[in-house]
This record gives C-alpha cells, structure tokens and sequence, in this order.
C-alpha cells in the first residue's frame, strides 16, 4: 500500500488510516507528537512512522511512500495524538 510522507521545512509525518492504528494495535505506541484529524493520523517521522512501519512489515506487509513537500503545512494544528 502507498502512503503520503509529508514534509515540511521542519519535519515529517507518514498519512495513514486511524483504523490501520487500531488493527496494528499501535494506539499506545503512538506519541503525542503525531497528529490527527478525522480518519487520517500523522505519524511523526522520528519513531512513530517506524512503529508503524514495523508492525506492517511483521505482518508482511508492505509500505511504499510518496513524498509530498509543504512548505506551510497545516499538520501541526490538527490535534496531537496524545490529546485523544
């Protein structure tokens, strides 16, 4: 499955399904510094994209990326993941 790897001047964050956090069981593996809105999560680059990256690849499941750069990307308003 292709993902959204979006970026900006600042950092990253992987685009996924909030469904696939709870299939993969990830809810408490996530940081509060991924975000959410609606069904879409934002993982942060730095640990949780690869927690999830890990629980897709031990099921043998495969995750490519599309890299998406935003120069203002509004990410960073959407509510963090430790909120919820």
């Amino acid at each position: 499955m292709k993902y959204k790897f979006i970026e900006d001047p600042g950092h990253g964050w992987l685009e996924v399904e909030r469904l696939e956090i709870e299939r993969l069981c990830l809810e408490n593996q996530i940081s509060r510094y991924s975000y959410v809105r609606g069904a879409k999560v934002y993982l942060e680059e730095d640990c949780d994209a690869a927690v999830f990256i890990r629980a897709k690849t031990a099921r043998g499941e495969t995750v490519e990326t599309v890299s998406v750069y935003q120069e203002n990307t509004p990410i960073r308003n959407y509510e963090s993941w430790g909120n919820l």
